[in-house]
């Protein structure tokens, strides 16, 4: 029953990553994803998928992006805008991916929670070592984020590896040590419902006394929670906000409190910077499927404030196999653009649903000679399927016949571009796909 319900949640929570995640519009990238094989010591036998953008830093930036339960390296890195915020700034992202059963990361084992012990910790320090090897990347911009189980993960790299990771971001995780168990088990039942709670200094003595002996800096963290989690209960978050500022030696009293956007309470601890030691983002109403807002993350890690990437990678890759080539949508805040201009169109579209409700993204293709500027997207919704939010491009009406229009940033389609938009709606058990798409009124392919 915990495994299904630890899937149920990552289908979910899968959906959602593709739902509401944000970017800028980019060009087209030639980068993709790839496997590297043989990165050094891998004691728990994962896999190692890389990003590297088609321009980097001299010195790049790391990132470990950690994936949720069920899941996947590739599937984290398609579920996610990581990738094109990389695009955009020039850093590199370690896509790990667990293999054992449920493919949740071991964040309850002996070894796993002592720093060089064994277990995956080792394996993805050996990705991080492979990686500022090869590409000479810049110590002191590494870092770490990760969903669910890759949250948990997330804590477990920050506290054993101080030395290694700057900074991090956890979206749904448990405090570092909540997780533990001694008899084998995968799962912590009393951890995962919020019922182990301990001082500040508890849960800051779980992390020193699994590196005993340091004395440097720690971490900034960045934790986001939902209130209505079902699967690792919302009283984790408050005993992950009580670790991390008793590492930082702060009170857990907020220097600063904000609602970033609407439904959200943030508070920021020793500081009221945008990059404070520790950084709590509540999500009200929000269950375990929470969106991972990756452009948040990486403006916390400093990462979206570096010069624009003007090298070029290293000519020799890494060993690749095929990965995933499509982008995830985007959720800024759609506007309307220009006055539309006609052109011939394909559309992609991929439906995921469950119960009542559904996601659905749509990529618009420019197939014609001559440049598109300012585009509507025209088409029916199956019956009984409403649109409540969407994100690159204005709904009207919900339902029926919908109208989506471009947003302010993305109403230009050279041709062979592309724009990816999206929306989540509800469904009364048809959760099909329109049957035709036209583009400012001219009839779209559909692939």
């Amino acid at each position: 029953m915990r495994l299904r319900r630890i899937a149920i949640a990552a289908a979910g929570l899968a959906t959602a990553l593709v739902a509401a995640t944000l970017t800028l519009a980019q060009p087209a990238s030639a980068a993709s994803l790839v496997e590297v094989t043989g990165f050094g010591t891998n004691p728990s036998n994962l896999r190692m998928h890389l990003y590297v953008p088609d321009r980097v830093q001299a010195r790049p930036g790391i990132l470990v992006a950690v994936h949720y339960c069920t899941g996947s390296g590739p599937a984290f890195y398609s579920g996610t805008q990581f990738a094109q915020q990389a695009d955009q700034y020039g850093f590199i992202v370690i896509y790990p991916s667990a293999t054992r059963s449920g493919n949740c990361f071991d964040v309850y084992s002996p070894q796993a929670l002592r720093r060089d012990g064994g277990s995956d910790p080792v394996s993805i320090r050996s990705m991080v070592s492979y990686v500022q090897q090869r590409y000479n990347a810049d110590p002191n911009r590494i870092f770490a984020t990760g969903t669910s189980s890759g949250a948990m993960m997330t804590n477990v790299l920050l506290g054993l590896y101080p030395d290694v990771f700057k900074a991090g971001a956890a979206f749904a995780g448990v405090p570092f040590g909540c997780f533990a168990t001694t008899d084998g088990s995968t799962w912590n039942s009393q951890c995962a419902n919020g019922q182990i709670v301990r001082t500040a200094q508890q849960w800051g003595d779980l992390v020193r006394n699994a590196y005993p002996g340091y004395t440097g800096a720690r971490p900034r963290m960045q934790l986001w929670h939902g209130t209505n989690d079902e699967t690792l209960r919302y009283p984790n978050f408050t005993e992950e906000i009580k670790q991390w500022t008793n590492l930082h030696g702060l009170s857990q009293t907020p220097t600063f409190t904000d609602t970033p956007a609407s439904g959200q309470t943030r508070t920021r601890y020793g500081s009221s910077g945008a990059q404070a030691p520790v950084e709590a983002i509540s999500m009200q109403g929000v269950s375990h499927n929470l969106p991972v807002n990756a452009a948040e993350a990486i403006r916390f890690f400093g990462l979206n404030t570096s010069t624009p990437p003007t090298s070029n990678p290293p000519t020799s890759a890494p060993p690749t196999s095929a990965p995933p080539t499509s982008s995830p949508p985007t959720s800024n805040p759609p506007t309307t653009g220009p006055p539309p201009t006609g052109g011939a169109c394909r559309v992609g579209y991929t439906v995921n649903a469950w119960n009542s409700g559904l996601t659905a993204s749509i990529t618009i293709t420019n197939t014609g000679g001559s440049a598109v500027n300012g585009w509507t997207l025209a088409f029916t919704l199956p019956s009984g399927q409403t649109i409540t939010s969407g994100w690159n491009a204005s709904y009207s009406p919900n339902s029926g016949a919908v109208t989506a229009r471009n947003a302010s940033y993305n109403g230009t389609l050279a041709p062979n571009a592309s724009t990816g938009i999206g929306f989540q709606a509800t469904h009364t058990g048809n959760t099909g796909r329109p049957g035709s798409f036209t583009l400012n009124g001219a009839a779209c392919t559909v692939a």
